[in-house]
């Protein structure tokens, strides 16, 4: 499975960086999460529980960092594993740039995955439909957080574009988007396979 996306964030890329290298911030925006704990440098273990329709399960992965640039760029490398209900695997490479205009920051990532196991037998439409849900359920729960955190940053960014409804909005920094993208694509590939 290939994904890809740009979201615009109302925080700076320094705030956006220091919010998702929290592992607390993470395990409270990503659905169904009860563990995101440091491993290692740049490396963290994650607990996530989905229901893909009559499939539940209780997936633990690892994520590792590599090719940090901090604040600019990382790439992250993912495993989980949900004993019978199946395994996922992949990369994401994640990019942070100043916006074209205004304030804040532009998030980008490009994710591959593969999945395997039981729970790929379920529909696409339902896999697909899951993982939809799960990426806005994370971006809503972060773009809370990040408004809670940086309040000034919403306020400024909200003036800049009330009259531009088709730009994405949100305070999503670009490393909780880039862990949010590669839970729900580790958690699309174990449903697809």
């Amino acid at each position: 499975m290939d994904m890809e996306g740009r979201r615009h964030l109302a925080v700076t890329q320094q705030q956006a960086w220091d919010a998702l290298n929290d592992p607390e911030v993470l395990k409270a925006c990503i659905p169904g999460c009860d563990r995101v704990e440091a491993t290692g440098e740049n490396q963290y273990a994650v607990g996530v529980a989905v229901r893909i329709g009559p499939v539940a399960a209780k997936f633990n992965g690892r994520i590792t960092l590599s090719n940090v640039q901090a604040p600019n760029s990382y790439t992250i490398t993912f495993d989980g594993q949900g004993g019978p209900a199946g395994f996922g695997k992949g990369t994401a490479d994640v990019s942070l740039s100043p916006p074209e205009e205004g304030a804040g920051c532009e998030l980008a990532y490009k994710v591959n995955a593969q999945v395997g196991g039981k729970i790929a037998q379920v529909g696409q439409r339902l896999v697909d439909g899951v993982a939809k849900s799960m990426a806005e359920d994370f971006f809503k729960r972060f773009d809370d957080e990040m408004q809670r955190r940086h309040p000034v940053a919403f306020v400024a960014d909200s003036k800049l574009v009330r009259d531009e409804p088709t730009v994405p909005r949100g305070g999503v920094p670009w490393w909780a988007w880039a862990a949010g993208v590669v839970v729900v694509a580790v958690i699309v590939m174990l449903v697809r396979r």
